[in-house]
């Protein structure tokens, strides 16, 4: 009897697959696999293996982990309040603390039927763009919604009404493969009730978003932007459908459009306007680049409500604390990856390859010798995406334009710690609204450019499903 991976090489070939003419074969693992975040990697797969910091932090440096941790853990108040540190919260907000949405520094969710709030899951807003609308356009992204803003809030301070309740109802969506096994996909469809501040614009767009991992993010940050560049123009010049492009996005600090990384579009340049804009949308705080509460001309008592700024005008988060939750986030560690040199892993690992994943979720980077921190800088890190928008298809698109993101384009995820979703987070639930209820549900909603390695992946038998599941969750 043939080794698995000989029989699997020998369907393709069978199959007469184009894809793997080119497609390298892997007999055992390469040489610092494992270590997805470099010498940063850390070696945990239990509930905490997001919430360690690089490996490579010395103990010197770690104190202002621990601190910047404890504001990404602590719940803010609502002001006035003696505890003037963390006051401010709201008026509109959608959780009072960090950690409520990236549980364990982990993925979000969905709502379930009888949850209070849709915690760990935001709904953005906007409507369709328009010219007059240029200048907000090129700053925000989008067209905020007129009463409610860019984003749904579903709690609020006392005396301040809530936005309104955000749940999640689905439609099955039957797939078959080429073996006749059938799996039925689940479609969400947004419940947006009990309006506080009357009727939405007709042509409101909406754009369920759960909360990403924390995990990795410094060093993705630290990855050159020639590099970027480098794999947009190498899709482009294969012509193979694959066409991967950076957004262009707007910087709070330089004041001047660069490319994003961060976000489902990939809508945020760097991870501190990441957090500036969390504080302000999800928490309703201000800081110094955004010194405003996320309140509409219509919400005149959120327009009203105190707030925690300092006596001389100070932001309701600090410099300084902005700057400790910046350190926190940029150096939460990412695992390592296991069963490396497993059978069925590498059999899988190929069959990722065979398929062409590797084309949008690019494996393998060095960071930049001048990163924000010196230990993220130099690190040979295996992310597994491209930071580039793609086109996903109908199935995933949300119709809602971010910058230069068109309604079906999405960034590709990092599939690093994705095998330890369910150790972490207690769930398997992914992709930008957590539709999927597991990898393999996953990868079938593939649409657009990764249509062709969906279809692939369709004419998998059970062993070979089996194999790529089991290389997914070494990651």
């Amino acid at each position: 009897m043939p080794s698995l991976p000989l029989r699997l090489s020998a369907l393709f070939l069978a199959l007469g697959l184009s894809a793997c003419d080119d497609a390298p074969r892997f007999t055992k693992a390469e040489p610092g696999e494992a270590r997805s975040g470099g010498a940063a990697t850390v070696r945990k797969t239990d509930q905490n293996a997001f919430s360690l910091p690089s490996a490579n932090l010395p103990p010197s440096r770690r104190v202002d982990f621990s601190v910047g941790n404890s504001f990404f853990r602590s719940p803010w108040v609502t002001a006035p309040s003696t505890t003037t540190a963390r006051d401010g919260l709201g008026p509109l907000f959608n959780t009072n603390a960090c950690q409520n949405c990236h549980i364990k520094d982990g993925r979000g969710h969905p709502p379930l039927p009888n949850a209070a709030n849709s915690v760990s899951m935001l709904v953005r807003l906007s409507i369709p763009d328009a010219p007059q609308y240029a200048k907000v356009i090129e700053q925000l992204g989008v067209v905020p919604e007129p009463v409610y803003g860019g984003q749904f809030q579903d709690m609020a301070v006392p005396g301040v009404v809530p936005e309104g309740k955000v749940r999640v109802e689905y439609t099955p969506v039957p797939v078959r493969f080429k073996d006749g096994t059938e799996v039925e996909l689940r479609k969400p469809v947004l419940q947006i009730t009990q309006l506080g501040y009357g009727p939405m614009h007709p042509d409101t767009r909406f754009s369920a978003r759960v909360a990403p991992p924390m995990i990795g993010l410094g060093l993705l940050e630290a990855i050159p932007e020639d590099a970027i560049l480098a794999n947009a123009a190498a899709q482009a010049k294969d012509k193979n459908g694959i066409n991967g492009r950076p957004n262009r996005v707007w910087d709070d600090e330089l004041q001047k459009t660069v490319i994003g990384r961060f976000g489902w579009k990939a809508g945020q340049p760097n991870l501190n306007q990441q957090n500036v804009h969390a504080f302000s949308g999800d928490m309703g705080l201000t800081t110094r680049l955004r010194p405003f509460d996320d309140c509409t001309d219509a919400q005149t008592a959120c327009k009203q409500a105190p707030n925690g700024n300092g006596p001389n005008g100070e932001p309701e988060v600090s410099d300084n604390i902005l700057r400790l939750v910046l350190f926190y986030s940029r150096n939460l560690a990412v695992p390592a990856r296991r069963g490396i040199n497993d059978e069925q892993v590498l059999a899988g690992k190929n069959l990722f390859f065979q398929a062409g994943c590797q084309s949008c979720h690019t494996p393998k980077y060095t960071t930049a010798a001048n990163a924000a921190e010196p230990e993220l800088a130099n690190q040979v890190i295996r992310p597994y995406s491209d930071l580039l928008l793609h086109d996903m298809g109908d199935g995933l698109a949300d119709n809602r334009t971010e910058f230069q993101a068109s309604g079906r384009d999405w960034r590709t995820p990092p599939l690093w710690g994705i095998g330890l979703t369910q150790a972490v987070s207690g769930h398997t639930q992914f992709l930008h609204d957590g539709r999927a209820r597991n990898l393999l549900e996953a990868v079938l909603w593939h649409g657009g450019e990764a249509q062709a390695a969906q279809q692939q992946v369709l004419a998998f038998n059970a062993e070979q499903r089996a194999a790529l599941l089991a290389f997914l969750n070494s990651l």
